[in-house]
């Protein structure tokens, strides 16, 4: 309870935090650095975070394993093995009861920060991770994951108070929604190219907030593999700094999925609006609640 409580602080410091900018004001140099700090951290989350940590869907060797996994602490959304652990089990109860962040069980706020705020889900499950729980400095890091953005704070606040509210509060502020429209309008608004069994949704406004994020029916579709978007018009700038990397020999083995004229794309029935007033209940989430099995 007291871990819950104290994550939730930090939570809300962070965004309180933002209101310093009417005080400090803007600049080009901080703009900049927050845009920068946005970009660099978004790609820490998506690629690191989400599509190697939680899905495997390239290799890396140690030492940049634990790069993505620093990158990816400073943005305040805890750990490598937490995130991971409860991606994990999205993607095996997706839309289910039993799924911690499905807007169909649990509303809209519940889905996008709600279930968060929970001290049910506050602690990391080393036995959901266990080929990443094998590395010890990967568990380090995931238990001190609060020093990675504090230390980042700091730097920001060392070069001046604009650069702290700008740098690293209002960053992380836009990094945090920007990471969660992916569980919450994602799976609400937009096309749907696979009948997967959940709601996933392909939303282009997701993919540009997330570096490629928001085609996310096709990536319940092929989790595992690291590109999210299809097509040419479906970009996904995370997938291109990947095959940079791969080039420059960090990462490897960069999971495709099927060659385009093999995949058989099936529309579902079931494309109705969401009334605007359920899609905003915050309700209680089911199965949600209780610890993670």
């Amino acid at each position: 309870m007291r871990l819950g409580a104290v994550n939730n602080a930090a939570f809300a410091g962070v965004h309180l935090a933002c209101l310093g900018a009417f005080w400090t004001g803007v600049d080009a140099a901080a703009a900049g650095v927050c845009a920068a700090l946005y970009l660099v951290r978004m790609f820490a989350i998506t690629a690191g975070y989400h599509r190697y940590f939680s899905h495997r869907a390239f290799k890396t060797g140690r030492a940049f394993q634990f790069l993505l996994g620093l990158l990816g602490a400073t943005s305040g959304q805890k750990g490598p093995l937490w995130w991971a652990a409860h991606h994990r089990n999205h993607h095996r109860y997706s839309d289910t009861k039993d799924d911690v962040h499905s807007p169909r069980h649990g509303g809209f706020w519940w889905s996008h920060a709600g279930w968060i705020l929970s001290p049910h889900f506050a602690k990391t499950r080393l036995e959901a991770v266990p080929d990443l729980a094998r590395f010890p400095e990967l568990v380090w890091l995931d238990r001190w994951h609060f020093l990675a953005p504090v230390t980042l704070g700091l730097a920001c606040a060392a070069h001046s108070p604009r650069m702290l509210v700008w740098g690293f509060f209002v960053s992380t502020t836009l990094l945090y929604h920007g990471t969660f429209t992916v569980n919450s309008l994602a799976h609400l608004f937009g096309s749907r190219r696979f009948a997967t069994p959940d709601d996933s949704r392909n939303n282009p406004l997701v993919a540009a907030l997330t570096l490629g994020e928001g085609w996310h029916n096709n990536h319940h579709q092929f989790p595992s593999v690291a590109r999210q978007g299809l097509t040419a018009w479906e970009l996904d700038p995370s997938h291109g700094v990947l095959k940079l990397l791969a080039a420059a020999g960090l990462v490897g083995e960069l999971r495709a999925h099927p060659p385009l004229e093999e995949i058989h794309e099936t529309q579902t029935a079931d494309l109705r609006p969401r009334r605007f007033g359920r899609m905003l209940e915050r309700r209680a989430p089911g199965g949600a609640d209780a610890e993670l099995a």
